[in-house]
Order: C-alpha cells, then sequence, then structure tokens
C-alpha cells in the first residue's frame, strides 16, 4: 500500500464524520442527476415519435388540426405551468398541432372560460381533478352542448390527484413519462367514451362527474390525512384511529330512491336517416297541424324504488375505472355503493388505509345497486361535505343521473389492451 493510499485513509478515518457527509452529499446528487438524465431520454424519446407525425403530408384543401388546452398553472403546488412546458408543450409543436393555451387565473374560472370557448377540434385538459370537473361541468352547461361534446377530450395528469388517469393511461413512478405518455396519446388519436354523472341539487345548477360522488366517515377522514405528514408513513392509519376517539360509531343515515338501469343500446355509427319523400311530408304536417302531439303523452311514469340505508360510506360512481369493459355489459348504469355500519375499529382503520390509495374499493359485506338514476335524501341538519372527483362540495339532497358515453376521452393503446385483458 503506498503512503498516498495510507494518507487517505488516515484522513478519512481521522475525519469519519465529514467524510460521512460528503459520500452522503455526493451519492444523493449522482442519484438526483441521473434521474434528471432518465427524464431528458424520455423527453428526446417522445419527441421523435412526435416528430413522426408532423412529417406527415396532407392535403391542399386540408387544414392542420387545432387543439385548445385549458391548463391551470396553480395545479401541483405551482408547478404544473412548467411541467406543460417541458414535457407537453414541445411534442404538441413537432406533431404539427395548432394549439391555443388558455391559463386559469382562479378557482371556477374553467367552468365560465367553457361557456364562451369557440369549437375547436380538440380539447386538452391540463391540471388535476379539480380542472377536469370544472372544465366538462362548463362544457356541459353550454346550450350548444349535444354539439360540443362531441370534441374528443386529452387529459395530461398535472395534479396532485388525477383520478381519471389509472382508465386512460399506463402509470409509471415517473410523473415525465406519465405526461409525455399522455400527450402522445392525444396524436394517435384512439378514443374510448365514458359516461357522466349529472348531480343536481335543489337550487344550484348541475355539475358534472367522471367518477362519481362520496359521502361518508371515509371521506372525511381522508380531508384530513395531509394534516399528519409529520407521522411519516403512519398518518393514514393515525388520522382514522383519532377519528374514532372523537366520535365512535361513524354511521351515517340516507335516504336512497333510484330507477331501474335502462338497457344498452348497441354502438352504431352515427347515420342521418334518409330525407321522406315530398308526400309523406306533406301529410306528415298536416296531421301534426290538424291534431298536434301533446308533450310527453307517450311517456310513461318513473318508477322509483326506495331504500334506506345506514352506512360508514356511500359512494355514487360510474363504471369509468374500466371503460373498455363497457362493451360486455348490457345496461346502462351507474353504481351505488354502501359500507356496512358494523364495522370494528380496526376493520375501519384497515379498510381507511386501502380507500386512501383507492377509494372505489369496497368490503365484500357492502351494499351495491345498479341504477339509470338516484335522489339521495339527508336527514334534517345533516352538515358535511361531499367529494365529486374529488372536489368538496356542500352536503346536501340531489338527483344523480347517468349520461352514458356522453363524452369521449383519448387512451393509449396499451392501456386499452391492458384493461381489456383485466375483463377476460
Amino acid at each position: 500500500m503506498t503512503a498516498v493510499t495510507k494518507n487517505v485513509f488516515r484522513t478519512l478515518r481521522n475525519h469519519w464524520k465529514k467524510s460521512t457527509f460528503a459520500v452522503g452529499v455526493l451519492s444523493y446528487g449522482g442519484y438526483w442527476l441521473y434521474g434528471k438524465h432518465c427524464d431528458n431520454v424520455l423527453r428526446r424519446e417522445a419527441c421523435l415519435e412526435a416528430r413522426e407525425y408532423g412529417r406527415q403530408l396532407i392535403g391542399p384543401q386540408e387544414r392542420l388540426g387545432k387543439a385548445t388546452v385549458i391548463l391551470n398553472p396553480a395545479a401541483c403546488s405551482g408547478k404544473a405551468n412548467n411541467l406543460f412546458e417541458k414535457n407537453a408543450a414541445p411534442i404538441l409543436q413537432l406533431a404539427g398541432v395548432e394549439v391555443t393555451i388558455v391559463k386559469t387565473d382562479y378557482e371556477g374560472q374553467a367552468k365560465k372560460l367553457m361557456e364562451l370557448m369557440e369549437q375547436t377540434d380538440i380539447l386538452i385538459v391540463a391540471g388535476g381533478d379539480g380542472t377536469l370537473q370544472e372544465v366538462i361541468t362548463g362544457l356541459l352547461r353550454r346550450p350548444d352542448q349535444e354539439v360540443f361534446s362531441n370534441t374528443p377530450i386529452g387529459f395530461i395528469p398535472l395534479g396532485s390527484r388525477n383520478s381519471l388517469s389509472p382508465s386512460l393511461h399506463l402509470l409509471a413512478d415517473n410523473k415525465v413519462r406519465d405526461i409525455t405518455s399522455a400527450t402522445l396519446s392525444i396524436l394517435k388519436g384512439e378514443t374510448v367514451p365514458l359516461d357522466v354523472l349529472q348531480i343536481k341539487g335543489e337550487k344550484e345548477q348541475p355539475v358534472f362527474a367522471l367518477m362519481g360522488l362520496r359521502w361518508g366517515a371515509f371521506r372525511d377522514v381522508a380531508a384530513t390525512i395531509s394534516k399528519f405528514w409529520y407521522l411519516g408513513p403512519l398518518k393514514t392509519s393515525a388520522a382514522h384511529w383519532l377519528s374514532t376517539l372523537r366520535e365512535w360509531p361513524l354511521i351515517r343515515e340516507a335516504s336512497v330512491s333510484y330507477l331501474a338501469p335502462t338497457l344498452r343500446p348497441p354502438d352504431l355509427p352515427p347515420q342521418k336517416p334518409p330525407r321522406p319523400n315530398l308526400l309523406h311530408r306533406i301529410i306528415r304536417r298536416l296531421k301534426n297541424y290538424w291534431s298536434p302531439p301533446v308533450e310527453g303523452e307517450c311517456l310513461s311514469p318513473e318508477k322509483w324504488e326506495d331504500q334506506q340505508l345506514s352506512t360508514l360510506e356511500l359512494f355514487i360512481q360510474t363504471h369509468n375505472k374500466n371503460p373498455v369493459q363497457r362493451v360486455s355489459r348490457v345496461n346502462d348504469s351507474l353504481m351505488i355503493c354502501a359500507e356496512p355500519d358494523d364495522l370494528s375499529v380496526g376493520e375501519f382503520i384497515t379498510v381507511g388505509k386501502k380507500k386512501d390509495e383507492d377509494p372505489t374499493l369496497f368490503t365484500k359485506a357492502a351494499t351495491k345497486l345498479e341504477a339509470g338514476a338516484c335522489r339521495l335524501q339527508l336527514p334534517e341538519g345533516t352538515s358535511g361535505f361531499y367529494n365529486i372527483d374529488n372536489e368538496e362540495y356542500e352536503a346536501m339532497p340531489v338527483e344523480v343521473r347517468l349520461l352514458p358515453r356522453k363524452l369521449r376521452f383519448f387512451i393509449s393503446a396499451e392501456r386499452r389492451e391492458q384493461l381489456l385483458t383485466q375483463t377476460q
């Protein structure tokens, strides 16, 4: 062993604290640089793939596709704008898409922007659950929503919560990969129809949701978990345990009225019926003139069924968790799921930890009803909040109706294949 090597080891031994700190800093720095390198490789691969779309020739009478992006810069703790500019915007530009970016300045502005927005070829939502819910609510409140709802929608997950992303894209632990994959799926053009829930209070304008309405003890506890950040991996269990100390049992009483689900019509391409001949049109007009049809005379009254529920949590949800599965379904329906009210404290904590990862999971003993629409009545004096697509709304009596296959979203081919294998 040379004298230089001996001196190095002697120095490391004599200053072991500084040496340990230096090794830790260098290791972390190397890991951080390697992560940045991997992110740049992902961006480069995505841009090369997008450039191939931009090189495709178009006819002399064709025009470039126009996309309108609703971007929420405040999403992901203010990082959304930077994430979009670095990971999504270059892909859209290299693909030759004419992009118009509209940034929101405050909560609720996306609804107003959608009510005033002009027709576009593609609508892209860049944000989280809140931005997406505002956009679809504003879209479906428009007077021309029947036409505007045919516009395909792309969702770029930039928020801290992106509940719809697992239904549309293959998710990884890398934010850059998630964003580039979602943007490329828009260029590839493969879409899937999604159901929408119309949720209307007695006085308020309707709100629209893609995932569902959640109400109950698990929802209330989930809203407080972030306050226990200092407990690390124990914060979820601690939040549920402390809630049981304040009040137990955490039972919610509700009355649910629901309609039977409707048969799902076949998926046929929209066809314009042929125009009747002149004689047929004249006869029809004369008939309507002399005996005009009475509005609603052919409609049968709706048959509502009532059920009283005592539950720890109620979730009215769509089947959008696996939108490919709808092909094999017979009915168009929403699901009313209610957890049992007899869980022990230990079971409450265990189930709550699972629901923190996936709120759509329910125990085997849960009550599940399939319905076409439902009305939720709460006892007088009930306070609290709903979660509608992870956004808080004051709890009140509401009517929830299903709008089947109302909107079309871009989906990655890889995720579609994966979902198809799950249904088999």
